[in-house]
């Protein structure tokens, strides 16, 4: 884990960022995902959807500075060379959810395997964290399969300065032969604007497109 320390004083972003940061401003959008080739090829593979799609979003993540900048513990700002998924998983059973990380691999192949081995290990736990210490470098990404949305927002008021983004993902939509996914990123407006959230969302859109670019 890298953490390069941004020159405030020199940033680009300098009067944008403090002037949203002082006002606390996030914003969040949802927007509807075509998964259907996606979907598809997952299917055909025979892997599970919910780590597909977790890999999915971190690749987006991880493919731009702005979604990877925050505050370390020491209080610096700055960004990750990457972030971990920090994602949900939930115990029928007793009906409640523990959150835990794996560690994010370029080759998805890689990555399902550490998945699989990671819910294994932790699910039923009865702990809402049970993988711990969870390292710095974590993004928060959930899953919703109960219901479809057309807007989410989650609010973290004990930490008016988290600038990491948050990940929703609701119930499938059938349409015809075409699968939508309710897609709802947050971000704090003071290091990401629309056209990140723009971006995101299309990049998003780019890989479900072209899964056999990354399934093998």
């Amino acid at each position: 884990m890298v953490f390069t320390k941004i020159d405030l004083d020199n940033w680009k972003r300098k009067e944008i960022f403090n002037h949203f940061l002082n006002q606390h401003t996030t914003f969040s959008i949802t927007t509807e995902i075509d998964i259907s080739v996606l979907y598809r090829i997952v299917k055909q593979k025979k892997y599970k959807f919910y780590p597909a799609f977790i890999f999915l979003v971190t690749s987006v993540i991880n493919s731009n500075p702005a979604f990877r900048t925050g505050y370390n513990s020491d209080g610096d700002l700055g960004y990750w060379d990457k972030l971990d998924p920090l994602y949900t998983i939930f115990d029928h059973e007793s009906e409640t959810f523990s959150g835990i990380w794996t560690d994010v691999r370029n080759d998805f192949q890689e990555f399902y395997d550490c998945y699989l081995s990671d819910v294994k290990n932790y699910h039923g736990s009865g702990k809402l964290f049970p993988k711990s210490p969870i390292p710095e470098n974590t993004f928060s990404i959930s899953m919703i399969p109960w219901t479809s949305f057309t807007g989410f927002n989650l609010n973290i008021n004990t930490d008016i300065n988290y600038l990491l983004p948050i990940i929703t993902a609701g119930k499938f939509i059938i349409n015809g032969n075409s699968i939508y996914l309710p897609l709802s990123l947050q971000v704090h407006h003071a290091v990401c604007d629309g056209y990140h959230a723009g971006l995101f969302m299309n990049s998003v859109q780019e890989m479900a497109d072209n899964p056999k670019d990354w399934i093998k």
